[in-house]
């Protein structure tokens, strides 16, 4: 996992790979996964995310965590991009009253599984996006709540 920081947070890459190597060790999530899986994470502010959201997807706001599913090509074992906005890590680890560890995880985790296909579009695959979701952070015991799960 290659992580690009351009905001400042107290997370190391370190820790952002072990939420990913955590993650890959659910079961269900290591069944889709190539064996040499790698992302790319960019740890960024608002007015990027907002950018990349207003540009990809049409929505001129800031918004939480990205994904940019590869498509295949040239490099079969890479999943793709996530971005993440530390200052919405920040707000919204504040507002459900949990560490920015825990709401840094939730996204990457949540990220990592529209990587590989998952949508909650719908509600047969929220509930199977919730059920992974779930599964990984109780892997990593990042203290996620019910309350904020039901949020993501």
């Amino acid at each position: 996992m290659e992580v690009r920081k351009t905001v400042a947070a107290p997370l190391r890459p370190i820790w952002f790979r072990q939420v990913f190597d955590g993650c890959c060790e659910e079961p269900a999530v290591a069944a889709l996964l190539p064996a040499d899986a790698q992302l790319t994470l960019l740890v960024a502010g608002d007015r990027t995310l907002r950018r990349l959201n207003r540009r990809f997807l049409g929505e001129d706001q800031p918004t939480d965590v990205l994904s940019f599913p590869s498509g295949g090509g040239d490099e079969p074992g890479y999943l793709g991009d996530l971005a993440i906005s530390w200052p919405t890590v920040q707000r919204q680890a504040r507002h459900y009253c949990h560490p920015v560890e825990s709401e840094a995880g939730l996204l990457i985790v949540h990220g990592l599984l529209h990587l590989l296909g998952f949508d909650h579009a719908d509600r047969a695959g929220e509930k199977v996006m919730t059920r992974l979701t779930w599964s990984c952070l109780n892997r990593l015991d990042l203290g996620i709540g019910a309350r904020r799960l039901a949020s993501a």
